[in-house]
């Protein structure tokens, strides 16, 4: 009598879900074996922690002096003992700085060197002063000093516009002081003024340029520049 199969009965159905979870199962465990650590017993043990003293007191530092050695004794001194000079050449000759008096140069040969010359002179301390036209009879130098500034007044206060201040408006005394060089050559040269106002000023250096030509003042026998200075004085009346 055969025995009768039963189609539910067949394994081989599941023989490729049983190898899946068993190669699963497989790999399990081999990442479980590879994982897993031992330790042994000595290492495993821990050790007691036994807390560090402190102190408070701090450590002085040690310093060391250094020893102040003697200095070294100075060496003997060495002596030189001298060579003679065995060579046949001759030394080489020093040559003298004195001068000869046949060099000496005389004193007329030496070229004297010109005065300085003065390039503006005050009037007060010229010593041969300008002479105005009408003072050549003069000799005196303080002569000619007053003539000339007695002329030069008369002169400006003769031309000068003393209404002029009128016009302006101004009144009472009014000063205007005018200064001016008398040149090498006599002439009347860099005028300036200053006064209350600058028409009066313009006044005043216009009667100055009308000065006639004098004989230039001297320093030393040589013709130089003389600085002049006068002041015009004037009175406006309301």
């Amino acid at each position: 009598m055969k025995p009768k199969k039963n189609p539910k009965a067949d394994l081989r159905k599941k023989t490729v879900l049983f190898l899946q979870l068993g190669l699963i199962a497989v790999l399990l465990l081999s990442y479980f074996m590879i994982n897993l650590k031992t330790y042994e017993k000595e290492q495993a043990t821990t050790e007691k922690w036994e807390p560090l003293e402190l102190t408070t007191e701090e450590a002085v530092p040690i310093t060391k002096v250094k020893e102040q050695l003697p200095p070294p004794k100075p060496k003997d001194p060495v002596e030189i003992e001298p060579i003679e000079d065995e060579s046949p050449e001759p030394e080489d000759t020093i040559e003298t700085t004195e001068t000869s008096l046949d060099d000496i140069v005389d004193v007329e040969d030496i070229i004297e060197t010109p005065d300085y010359e003065p390039v503006v002179v005050p009037f007060d301390f010229i010593e041969d002063v300008p002479i105005f036209p009408g003072c050549e009879s003069l000799d005196d130098n303080e002569e000619r000093k007053a003539c000339m500034s007695e002329k030069i007044s008369k002169f400006i206060m003769k031309r000068f516009d003393t209404g002029l201040g009128e016009d302006l408006g101004l009144n009472g005394i009014n000063r205007v002081t005018i200064m001016f060089e008398i040149n090498k050559n006599g002439e009347v040269d860099n005028v300036q003024a200053r006064g209350p106002h600058k028409d009066l000023e313009k006044e005043g250096i216009r009667v100055i340029n009308l000065l006639p030509k004098m004989e230039p003042g001297k320093q030393r026998g040589k013709p130089v520049s003389v600085r002049y200075t006068i002041p015009v004085n004037f009175k406006v009346q309301n």
